[in-house]
């Protein structure tokens, strides 16, 4: 077959998540290998998104692979309820790579149910039910991850979702909800005012009904929000302050992708549960996992959790989980994240002088955005928020398509989260790419074509 028979037997058999089925957005990949893949006909991508933000350690990695296989002869299937070799092998090597005291692990499918256990272990042992998230995260795609997640996308499920969530403002500081004017705020007053709304917020709903704070420690697929310099710190102080529970989502941004291990290393805090997938395995297998406290893990000696699912645990994932941060720790990517970090720092600042259309930029190590506006003054978002894209915002992903850049948008921005063995010249590659596809949304900007 070639990739046209391919992509239609593809089309006519199966259901597109996040599409309409008339017309979804499908690539026939044929193989990967390194931060490239290729679709059916040979034409190469650079993949800018880590597939979908998971890849960590790159494509075809042969040690990862061999220990699946391995895996598969050995063990193929075990029962959640079972011991296997490679459940006490991983467990043994996530309590290393976690903070003192953080000694517990629940395995799961993948990040959204990995957020949803982490609620349910939250509301348990503190015998409270309100949980706190931000509104712009994104926890998950599941009913119950739905509510958690902040932005637009749950709008659509409810009032189905999971009750009991209530939001609250991210400290955002290109688009304050607090500082329109954001000149002669300094970093102090601009964080103390987002952590005084919480506590407001805090106050309001109650802390005696509040069982957990859940963030992205790194906002993902809503823009790389980075927490300004002491705002994890005061969250931490507030939860101690009124006893909720930290519960940081580091589905994204853990293992590797920021710099460190996991990002809220970058702040110096010891969250009480932490939620992951994607990188634990680099999309070498499904997994996710919720790491907690030995305390909450304690609540439950002589208690049943009540919770769990026929794949919980399986022996490959797990092989696969294990290999994976092997190969993170040996080949050194949570330094080479930091390292390529700063130089694509350095090269979005350049794009940004460089281009009417981008309003702002941001990274932390290999986790960027680049944020298109209509005009810096106004900073219109060059598609307005929870609409289609508009015909200059097609311009620009269709020309990054052509020229072979795998990249994800959400609608005003384009993110930058490639694989952690990416070199700077590959870097070089994309940016290059990006830098002429900018160019087309100057183009219109100026033409006053921009809807």
């Amino acid at each position: 077959m070639n990739q046209e028979e391919w992509l239609g037997l593809s089309l006519k058999h199966n259901f597109w998540t996040w599409s309409s089925q008339g017309s979804p957005d499908v690539i026939h990949v044929n193989r990967a290998e390194g931060v490239y893949f290729w679709d059916e006909m040979g034409k190469r991508f650079l993949d800018f998104n880590s597939m979908t933000m998971c890849v960590n350690i790159g494509h075809g990695n042969t040690r990862v692979q061999d220990a699946m296989i391995a895996q598969i002869r050995e063990l193929t299937f075990a029962g959640p309820h079972m011991s296997t070799r490679a459940r006490a092998l991983l467990g043994q090597k996530l309590a290393e790579i976690m903070p003192d005291g953080i000694d517990h692990f629940l395995y799961t499918l993948g990040g959204a149910d990995a957020n949803e256990n982490a609620v349910k272990l939250a509301r348990d042992c503190t015998g409270k039910n309100k949980i706190l998230t931000r509104y712009r995260s994104y926890h998950g795609a599941t009913m119950g991850a739905m509510a958690l997640t902040g932005d637009a996308r749950r709008l659509h499920w409810e009032p189905s979702v999971m009750p009991g969530v209530v939001h609250f403002i991210d400290p955002y500081r290109y688009r304050s909800a607090f500082y329109r004017n954001m000149e002669g705020v300094t970093d102090v007053q601009f964080t103390q005012a987002y952590l005084d709304h919480l506590e407001e917020i805090i106050q309001c709903e109650g802390p005696q009904t509040i069982a957990g704070i859940l963030l992205e420690t790194v906002t993902g697929t809503n823009g790389i929000i980075i927490p300004p310099d002491g705002y994890l710190q005061g969250v931490r102080a507030l939860c101690d302050k009124y006893k909720i529970l930290v519960i940081t989502d580091e589905v994204m941004c853990g293992f590797g992708r920021t710099g460190e291990m996991f990002a809220f290393e970058h702040w110096g805090i010891v969250p009480d549960i932490i939620t992951m997938a994607k990188g634990i395995t680099s999309g070498y297998a499904p997994l996710g996992a919720v790491a907690m406290r030995s305390e909450i893990a304690a609540y439950y000696k002589d208690r049943q959790f009540v919770g769990g699912l026929t794949y919980n645990g399986h022996p490959v994932s797990l092989a696969a989980a294990l290999a994976n941060i092997n190969v993170i720790q040996e080949d050194h990517l949570v330094e080479n994240a930091a390292l390529r970090g700063e130089w694509l720092k350095q090269k979005l600042t350049a794009l940004k002088a460089a281009h009417p259309c981008v309003g702002e930029v941001r990274s932390i190590g290999l986790f960027g955005a680049i944020e298109l506006v209509k005009d810096r003054e106004s900073r219109a978002p060059l598609t307005a928020f929870g609409k289609p894209l508009n015909a200059t915002m097609k311009k620009v992903t269709a020309y990054l398509a052509e020229n072979g850049i795998y990249i994800k948008n959400t609608g005003h921005m384009l993110l930058i989260i490639p694989p952690l063995i990416i070199t700077d010249a590959q870097l070089e590659e994309g940016l290059a790419v990006i830098d002429a596809a900018l160019q087309l949304a100057d183009e219109d900007i100026a033409l006053g074509q921009v809807e």
